[in-house]
């Protein structure tokens, strides 16, 4: 049996970080990993979904150059194309993850590890490996319902391997995975309509989002029907999606699941390490990545807590300093995570919404600031979709606890205000803060 100080199963962003940073420390460390280096993240979600909506993203501002003089004739997009750019991009940063691992000295063990005791692993070979400490960061994969035909359709991680682009799209879901797919078919040429379940999009998300994200979407022509529960999916020659409520949709090329991930631990011998799982699966840890298993441990999506590539990653790093480096102390605070979502426009956010502030806090102690505007991009343009923000403020001080930005440049702007909240900050420290102008950004410092 090989021995090591640190296992880490899974070789997505999360088990990457945590095994680099073990090994910095020193610590002999191997990494199991059946597919591609990266997870989820490198391959079939984070980076060649930004790529993806880079593309249509030139496709919005080929839309609008003639307002700026340019004098353009947009041809067909080639589907193709793209993909190959994408997938050669995606395939150099596996082997940059390989040679990283390398070069310090981290055992790659291309196989699918499974618990066979406490702290004991075996690979698909049947070799033993065992450590003082391990590490869960298997990841998730997206959900497919259960439902008559639902095996037809595909879910985001189908997506990355469409050849070509097609013409009618049908999206289930209503999360940030519906909304970016959602775009992207629609900005590079697609006829789309989301399904979803409940009234609104992004439901977890402050309203405003939601409610600015749908005006958005609708006004590129993207279909958006409410309240549709799927009950199977139907039809030859195209898909056709029946709802509970006896409605049918008709003539798709695709249809896409975006209804939810599920941790990838079927397989894993948990029970053969002692290791809690919820009833979806997901492993269960306390504060400081802890399992139930002494010495064993999980991050990231497995354990279904901000299923985020940041927050894997600044799990990972930490429990490397705590493990490893003498940290006793150094954990990951899940309070105040930002997040982007790369709809169109996209949105930033980060703390609570104003009903979860409300709840938490009382509505007597909230003051909540509100700004609407056209952003000068499009001062020149014949749309004029509009920019919201939306600052949450709590007690006498103003404490700042929710901002929340959908509009162009959100995805850029979210990040310093990230900072300056991590460090507590009040309503005052913005409006003291020199405005940068002509920007979006500097209406979050200016709001009375």
């Amino acid at each position: 049996m090989k021995s090591f100080d640190l296992i880490v199963l899974g070789g997505g962003s999360g088990g990457l970080a945590v095994a680099q940073r073990a090994a910095e420390y020193g610590a002999r460390v191997a990494v199991f990993e059946h597919g591609r280096l990266g997870g989820t993240c490198v391959n079939v979600g984070c980076v060649p979904k930004k790529v993806m909506w880079n593309a249509a993203e030139i496709a919005h501002l080929m839309r609008q150059a003639s307002h700026y003089g340019f004098d353009l004739s947009v041809g067909r997009h080639d589907w193709g194309v793209l993909k190959r750019g994408r997938d050669a991009y995606v395939e150099r940063l596996n082997g940059i993850y390989r040679r990283n691992l390398d070069n310090k000295d981290i055992v790659t063990v291309l196989s699918r590890g499974r618990f066979t005791g406490p702290r004991e692993i075996v690979d698909e070979a049947g070799e033993g490996y065992c450590a003082e400490h391990v590490v869960i960061a298997t990841g998730g994969y997206p959900r497919v319902p259960e439902l008559p035909g639902a095996e037809q359709g595909i879910t985001s991680d189908g997506f990355f391997e469409l050849e070509a682009q097609p013409e009618r799209v049908a999206v289930v879901g209503s999360g940030y995975i519906a909304v970016e797919l959602a775009g992207v078919f629609r900005a590079l040429g697609s006829e789309v309509s989301v399904f979803v379940r409940f009234d609104r999009l992004l439901r977890s998300f402050d309203s405003m989002l939601s409610e600015h994200l749908m005006s958005n979407m609708r006004a590129a022509g993207i279909e958006i029907v409410c309240d549709a529960v799927p009950r199977a999916v139907g039809g030859a020659n195209s898909f056709a999606l029946e709802t509970e409520d006896g409605r049918t949709f008709e003539g798709f090329d695709a249809l896409l699941w975006a209804i939810g991930r599920q941790p990838n631990t079927a397989g894993l011998g948990l029970e053969h390490a002692g290791v809690e799982t919820t009833p979806r699966g997901n492993v269960v840890v306390d504060a400081w990545q802890n399992t139930s298993a002494e010495g064993v441990y999980a991050i990231g999506d497995v354990t279904g807590r901000a299923e985020l590539t940041p927050v894997a990653i600044a799990a990972g790093r930490r429990l490397g300093d705590r493990i490893f480096g003498g940290q006793s102390e150094r954990r990951l605070s899940y309070e105040l995570i930002p997040t982007v979502i790369f709809s169109h426009p996209p949105i930033g956010t980060i703390g609570l919404t104003e009903d979860e502030a409300r709840e938490r806090h009382g509505a007597d102690a909230l003051r909540i600031y509100r700004s609407e505007f056209v952003p000068m991009f499009n001062a020149l343009t014949e749309a004029k979709p509009k920019t919201a923000m939306k600052l949450v403020t709590v007690g006498e001080e103003e404490r700042v606890v929710g901002c929340h930005v959908i509009g162009i440049g959100a995805d850029e702007m979210v990040q310093g205000f990230a900072v300056a909240m991590s460090m507590g900050a009040r309503k005052s420290d913005l409006d003291d803060t020199i405005a940068i102008h002509p920007t979006s950004a500097e209406e979050l410092v200016t709001m009375r």
